[in-house]
This record gives structure tokens, C-alpha cells and sequence, in this order.
């Protein structure tokens, strides 16, 4: 079989994107034959043995996917383990009996719609700061919110040297004690919205991610998750949905 970068045999395989794979080879936790690779590495999948953490990687390109929205709850971390002892969202994706990741994150305080898949080439794809499907929250925050605000967190942060992009902000209820926002972003720094409450001087009481682009939750109970439909991996992938 032909030679491929170490990055894409990773991806085919539905263990790592590309660049978690980069950083992985990086940290010198993979090994081909033996021997610790390093970034430029190609590999035969058919001939050569490639372990990560100790682990042999079995070339899998062909094997089936899996797609999973899962609705989850406040005070999971979004990782597969967690030296902490924190409780996680692989625990509540077990039942599906093979291993899925998480497609970027959703903070230990957030809840709401989260996508795992072993597919890395689709988590390259969303993870990617080019990727234009966009990402909608319902945000609770104390008080009211007044119209300067809205104005400000509308406009462009400086966040770690970074000019985020426009996010759109809107008064989705006015209620008593507190305010509901909308909020759609198409890029993700870390902890973005939190912090561009706090710099306008809110304080957030619950974040909920809602939808990603035309991906709902609909009635998904909190902590269960669902197959994506056929169509629902197509718009991911780059088709309308």
C-alpha cells in the first residue's frame, strides 16, 4: 500500500484530526516500529505498526463511523479522562460500546449540544478556525441587560492577542432577576462568551449551546444522546442541510 503522513493515518483511523495528531507526535507518544516518529513521518498502514500511548493503531480507513449528539449536562468535562477524577461525557456515551471523541469542547459549567465521532477527518473539518458553521447559545445572565451592552458584546474582543470575529448577540427574554440572550459565534476561543460577559460586566448563571449551524437538539433529554441522521453528517461535511 501506498505511504501516507503519519497526520492522515491518525484521521483515517478516527483516533485524532490532524492537528492533535501533530501535537501527539510532537510529545513523542507515537512510535512507529519502535521507534519514536516525529512530524514528516509516512508510514505503510499495511506493513508498518504505529502505537500511540502504548497502544497499537490498527488501520481501520474503511471502517464504519459513528455520529453522536449528545445533550450534555452541567459539571461533565468534555474529555475522554481526567486526572482530576472529574466525571466526563465518556461515561455517558458508554453504552454505544466503541470510542468516540469530542469535537472541540464545552466547559465543565456549560451544557448543551456536544458532537463526538471517530471520525477525524469531520472533527478536522470542525475544529478548523476556517469552518463556517456557526455555533447558537442560550445564555442566562443576572440583571438586565442594557442596550450598550448588547452594542459592545456585538463588536469584535481582543481576547489573548486575538480579534475574535463579530459575534451576534440579541435579548432573546426579559425576565425577572435576569435576561436571556442569543448568541451565535463562528469561531470558539476559549471560554469566549464567558469572558465577553465579563468584560461588559455580566455575570452568567447558565450556558446552554442550543444548535451547531442546523443541528438541534430537539426534545433530547439532558445527559442522553442520538445518532446523527445520514443528512445531518452531510451538512457537517459541507452539504446544506
Amino acid at each position: 500500500m501506498e505511504d501516507i503522513r503519519l497526520q492522515k493515518f491518525f484521521t483515517d483511523c478516527g483516533v485524532l484530526s490532524r492537528r492533535a495528531a501533530e501535537a501527539e507526535i510532537r510529545a513523542g507518544r507515537v512510535t512507529v516500529n519502535g521507534t519514536v516518529a516525529k512530524i514528516g513521518d509516512k508510514v505503510d498502514p499495511e506493513a508498518d505498526r504505529v502505537e500511540y500511548c502504548g497502544k497499537t493503531i490498527p488501520y481501520t480507513k474503511n471502517a464504519t463511523r459513528h455520529y453522536i449528539l449528545l445533550n450534555k449536562p452541567r459539571g461533565f468535562v468534555t474529555t475522554l479522562s481526567d486526572e482530576k477524577g472529574r466525571p466526563t461525557v465518556a461515561t455517558l456515551v458508554a453504552s454505544l460500546g466503541v470510542r468516540v471523541y469530542p469535537v472541540g469542547r464545552l466547559d465543565m459549567d456549560s451544557d448543551g449540544l456536544l458532537l463526538l465521532t471517530d471520525d477525524g477527518e469531520l472533527t478536522q473539518r470542525l475544529t478548523h478556525p476556517r469552518h463556517e458553521i456557526s455555533k447558537h447559545y442560550h445564555v442566562s445572565v443576572k440583571g438586565t441587560v442594557t442596550t450598550e451592552q448588547v452594542r459592545t458584546l456585538n463588536e469584535p474582543f481582543l481576547l489573548d492577542g486575538y480579534r475574535t470575529r463579530p459575534a451576534k448577540v440579541s435579548v432573546l427574554e426579559r425576565r425577572e432577576g435576569d435576561t436571556l440572550l442569543a448568541v451565535e459565534l463562528r469561531e470558539g476561543r476559549n471560554r469566549q462568551i464567558r469572558r465577553m460577559c465579563e468584560a461588559v460586566g455580566l455575570r452568567i448563571t447558565r450556558l446552554t449551546r442550543v444548535a451547531i449551524g442546523s443541528i438541534g437538539m430537539g426534545d433530547l433529554p439532558i445527559g442522553q444522546y442520538r445518532h446523527l441522521s445520514t443528512e445531518e453528517v452531510a451538512y457537517l461535511k459541507g452539504n446544506k442541510l
